[in-house]
């Protein structure tokens, strides 16, 4: 069987740790920033760990 091509739609919003976990970035943070909590912007910059529901499939993607 012929490996499978990366996804690029999903190469350029995934990334995978170095534990083999899938890292993403968080949503609301592109604008209206006005009306949202410093705090919020804050915790908004970290990247976030894809829920186990979603690795498989995305991991294939990639």
């Amino acid at each position: 069987m012929p490996k499978l091509k990366t996804n690029r739609g999903a190469r350029k919003r995934f990334s995978l740790t170095a534990t083999r976990k899938v890292k993403r970035r968080k949503m609301n943070r592109r604008h209206i920033l006005t009306s949202k909590s410093s705090k919020r912007k804050r915790r908004l910059r970290k990247p976030g760990i894809l829920a186990p529901a979603h690795e498989k499939r995305i991991r294939e993607m990639l």
